[in-house]
Order: structure tokens, then C-alpha cells, then sequence
């Protein structure tokens, strides 16, 4: 007998997330990114999220060395080559495109450059998912942004592509389980709670059961956003190496996939019931709503403000304050100072390197750029 298509659905939803859930933490650290994260499980059509074909870099690939672009201007012999523009109609964030055609401009994004005597570090917010008018054919990023990207001899993500293509084993392993975990997991009440939310769709319910309460989360969040119309393949990690791959540099991830996996398989019992909780709290309409503001503050490209939003969210979805700042701690700031050390001991004189790391973890007191700036760096808008 032939699985039903709903559950063949189900199973490959269930594939994609383990694959798509060790290919960086950068918007799990609080509840609104953690939707912007799952929305992209569904549209993974490639071995992990972030990886697009030729990730890898190209055999006997070297460095190109550092240039003298200026912050506003592409250097020629390194731009992409002109493609004829093209007219796709706008999304606004909100389910809606406009009625007639107009030209895309690229997503502002926060962008920022940390300088330190001839030390230059670019530093790119990013976003997991997104929109294809988010990113232009004709020119995908803006110009300040492509000028910094082909000048810097090496990229930084937060994982490298080459670890995420081993992702799969260590999700399966540390987020599911054989037998039906997640009602182990979670006291009666809050497991009555996902049955509600997973009434209509009692497949997937039935392999919710297998999975532990921080992978439970995202799985939630995903079925919740199926109509946000969000896809992977427009998150800014793959849109950047499809342009870095002309240049021919260096791509490094500033963590170790292990040390992603355990950010989540460190939390207690408890922290990951807080998670979980807090994505129980809303309907699935103001879930979506609330990764369709993300998106919007994104655009719009200021770090700091879109920070304070996500700490105001978050501060109201708490269920308790003490476990929501642990996991905060965990999944987030500790993060944050793990990629400044790491960002720093990259760069050097006269040879940039080019940072892109989820856009809530550069704002704010304890972001990425003020960590920068207590370590003497200027930091300024791009």
C-alpha cells in the first residue's frame, strides 16, 4: 500500500528539519526568530538549506587579495556580469504583492563596518529566509554591501557549507528520539496544548511525538507559517555565496557544527519546555505576523531597532523570566562572545574579512557590535 500523500508530506517536513536545523543558530534566540528559522524547513529543496550548488569552494581556489573598493562602488573587474532588469512585483511583508510591476530594489539589511587602525571587519545581518525581492537578479545586495563582499579576502558565516553537508546524523541524533519523547518531555497541560495547535493535522502530530522539546519547537513554528510564503533559497546566507563563488575566496564558519548542536542539546529539560512554551502562546495567525514584522525591520536595516523589538516580543511571551534568560544566555550571548573572539583573531591589517551572522545578534547592549566596540573598533553604519 502507497503512503498517503499527507504523510509523505509529513515525513519530508520531518527530513528537512533535521537536515535544516544544524545550518545556524542565528535567529533561534528568541521566539520570533525561531519563526523566521522554522519557515525555511518547508522550501529546503537542497541537502541543507544554506547550500547551494558549488557551495564548496572551487578546487585550487585562492584568496583574491584585498582591495581598495569604496563603500560605494563595485569594483569593475570583479562585478557580476550586467544582466538586463526585470520587473517582479513588490512584496510588502504582508501577504500582498502590488497590482503592476515594478523594479526590485534590494532589502537595505544592517550592514555596519568595525574599523581599528588598518583592521577592517563588514559586518551583514542576516536573515534565513526571505522573498525574491529581497534580492534582485540585476543586483542583488546593495552596492556598499557587494563593494565590501568582493574586497574582503575571506567570508564568515556562522557554520562553513562544507560542515553543513554532515549536519543530518547530529540532528537526527540529538534532536529525535525512537520512542515518543516529547509526551515524556512536557507535563499533561502543555502537551494538550500541541494537540490543540496540531488538531488538523494528525500526521504530523505523530511524528512531533518523536522529537525532543527545542527540535518540537521548530517543527511547530513551521506548520504554523506554511502560508507566510518565506523561501530558504532567499535567505541571505545562500544568496552571498552565489555571488562570493566569482570572487574565489576563502569561506569559514565561526563555529564548529558541534558547537551549534550542543547550544540546544546543553539545555536543560526545563529551558527547552520555556521554548516550546513560548511558541504555544499566540495563534498561528499572530505567529505569522510577528516573522512578517521581522522581515520588515530587517529591510529597513537598523540592528539596534530591530532588537529592542525582538526583546519587547520576547519579554512578553516569556512564561517564566528566569528560564527565558537562561536559554537568552545560552543560545544567544554566549554565541555573541564566541564570535567576536573568533571574528577578531580573522581579520588583520589590510585584508577585510566579511562577517554574516543572524541580525539579532548584532544589536543591542550585548550584540556583536558592541562587543566590537569595547574592544576598540569604530563602528559605523555601511
Amino acid at each position: 500500500m502507497k503512503p498517503k500523500p499527507e504523510s509523505r508530506v509529513a515525513r519530508r517536513l520531518i527530513d528537512r528539519t533535521r537536515r535544516f536545523v544544524s545550518c545556524g543558530m542565528a535567529l533561534l534566540a528568541r521566539r520570533a526568530g525561531v519563526v523566521a528559522y522554522a519557515m525555511a524547513l518547508l522550501f529546503a529543496l537542497s541537502t541543507v538549506a544554506f547550500a547551494v550548488t558549488g557551495s564548496r569552494s572551487p578546487p585550487g581556489g585562492t584568496p583574491q587579495p584585498a582591495g581598495d573598493a569604496s563603500a560605494t562602488e563595485v569594483p569593475a573587474s570583479a562585478a557580476p556580469p550586467a544582466t538586463p532588469a526585470r520587473v517582479v512585483p513588490v512584496d510588502r511583508s504582508d501577504g500582498t504583492t502590488a497590482s503592476g510591476p515594478v523594479r526590485a530594489e534590494p532589502a537595505r539589511m544592517p550592514f555596519y563596518v568595525a574599523t581599528k587602525g588598518a583592521t577592517t571587519i563588514y559586518l551583514l545581518g542576516t536573515l534565513h529566509v526571505g522573498f525574491p525581492t529581497d534580492y534582485p537578479p540585476e543586483q542583488p545586495f546593495r552596492k556598499p554591501i557587494l563593494a565590501a563582499l568582493y574586497a574582503s579576502p575571506t567570508l564568515a558565516l556562522e557554520i562553513s557549507p562544507d560542515e553543513l553537508l554532515l549536519s543530518q546524523d547530529d540532528v537526527n541524533r540529538y534532536g529525535m528520539c525512537r520512542s515518543e519523547c516529547l509526551i515524556d518531555y512536557l507535563p499533561d497541560s502543555m502537551w494538550k496544548k500541541v494537540e490543540a495547535r496540531m488538531r488538523g493535522n494528525p500526521v504530523a502530530l505523530k511524528n512531533l511525538r518523536h522529537t525532543r522539546p527545542w527540535l518540537a519547537s521548530m517543527l511547530i513554528q513551521t506548520y504554523d507559517t506554511l502560508k507566510a510564503g518565506f523561501q530558504s533559497e532567499y535567505g541571505t546566507e545562500a544568496q552571498l555565496q552565489n555571488v562570493y563563488l566569482r570572487v574565489r575566496g576563502r569561506i569559514v564558519g565561526l563555529e564548529t557544527l558541534n558547537e551549534q548542536i550542543s547550544t540546544f542539546t546543553h539545555l536543560s529539560s526545563a529551558q527547552q519546555r520555556e521554548m516550546l512554551a513560548q511558541d504555544l502562546v499566540q495563534t498561528s495567525a499572530e505567529n505569522i505576523a510577528d516573522v512578517k514584522e521581522l522581515h520588515r525591520l530587517w529591510r529597513i536595516g537598523d540592528a539596534d531597532a530591530l532588537k529592542a523589538w525582538d526583546d519587547a516580543k520576547s519579554s512578553k511571551l516569556a512564561r517564566s523570566k528566569a528560564l527565558a534568560a537562561q536559554v537568552d544566555n545560552r543560545v544567544v550571548y554566549e554565541r555573541n562572545r564566541r564570535f567576536v573572539q573568533r571574528i577578531v583573531g580573522l581579520a588583520a591589517p589590510d585584508r577585510p574579512v566579511f562577517v554574516a551572522i543572524g541580525a539579532l545578534h548584532l544589536g543591542g547592549e550585548r550584540g556583536v557590535l558592541e562587543l566590537l566596540r569595547r574592544r576598540g573598533f569604530v563602528v559605523v553604519p555601511g
